[in-house]
């Protein structure tokens, strides 16, 4: 069950948050900025992750924190590693890759609700209208309630049927 909400995604009530990145992600912008700010254990785990692995686009990382949080790192941006290294944009096909790991990750039912930001649109460089498709094609018939954040509206708790 997807439902499109307004508000602040970091006040969300969902056991789960979703969001892309890129291999090198250094955290610094929009919502990986927020959320590095908010647990910044998540990045200093995510580094050790990427130093050790080296993970490519279309991967998925799982974050769990304290009070039950966990964060879904989808690696839909490009980007090598390297000390000078930006994040590149999203591409369709990694997306398309890391929402097929995050439906077999939902699918264990070790988490019960979903929010997740206007995917790979923000700094990623992507069409919402391209991306949705992808959502509603890996995730519309899951049996858990899934929020997009379609529109920010910091500090503002989103209206989430069923939580």
């Amino acid at each position: 069950m997807i439902h499109e909400v307004t508000g602040d995604i970091l006040l969300t009530k969902a056991q789960a948050i979703a969001h892309g990145i890129a291999p090198n992600d250094p955290f610094d912008q929009g919502l990986a900025l927020a959320l590095r700010e908010q647990w910044p254990a998540m990045v200093k785990d995510f580094r050790h992750y990427a130093h050790q692995v080296n993970p490519k686009p279309g991967k998925l990382w799982v974050w769990g924190g304290v009070g039950g949080i966990r964060i879904f790192n989808l690696l839909t941006q490009e980007g090598e590693h390297g000390d000078r290294s930006k994040p590149g944009h999203a591409t369709l096909s990694n997306v398309n890759h890391c929402l097929r790991q995050l439906r077999h990750e939902l699918e264990k039912g070790e988490v019960s609700s979903l929010s997740l930001p206007k995917l790979a649109t923000g700094v990623g460089n992507l069409q919402w209208s391209e991306v949705y498709p992808l959502i509603q094609k890996h995730l519309e018939d899951l049996s858990m309630p899934i929020y997009i954040y379609s529109t920010y509206h910091e500090g503002q708790q989103a209206s989430e049927a069923g939580l």
